[in-house]
């Protein structure tokens, strides 16, 4: 993890991927946020970029590659690994289930998707300063 690397969203919804990138905005969040809207698009990027992403903000329930098993790829690649990316569910998918499957990875937390912005807000402003002043692995690269 880096301070100043890329917030990665993984998001299908266009609706939400406004609310997000407004959201980032109105926080005055620095970091660049890039978008994916499905699990092999966001692996594509992670297995080939220089960067060191800063935070995963992803969704479950995507076309193509799903959040559940985009976690589950990025697990067993020891390259991504090795980066210990930290990565967070956030989704409107709250069914227990889900929850505890996820947990069973290497997740960092699950944040329900809320309807309001100023609780998306909220959750997003959690997210971002508990992994800026958390210190990690790669935090000084």
């Amino acid at each position: 993890m880096s301070i100043r690397g890329p917030i990665i969203s993984i998001e299908d919804d266009a609706d939400d991927q406004f609310l997000i990138k407004s959201v980032v905005e109105e926080l005055d969040i620095p970091n660049e946020l890039l978008f994916f809207s499905n699990g092999v698009e966001a692996l594509l990027y992670l297995e080939t970029t220089r960067d060191q992403p800063f935070l995963i903000i992803c969704d479950i329930n995507m076309p193509v590659m799903n959040g559940l098993e985009l976690r589950e790829r990025i697990d067993k690649n020891e390259y991504l690994r090795k980066k210990s990316i930290p990565f967070v569910f956030l989704s409107t998918a709250d069914n227990p289930l889900v929850i505890e499957t996820a947990y069973e990875s290497t997740i960092q937390g699950f944040f329900k998707k809320e309807n309001s912005f100023e609780e998306l807000k909220a959750r997003i402003r959690v997210m971002y300063d508990y992994w800026a002043y958390c210190l990690h692995p790669n935090y000084y690269h």
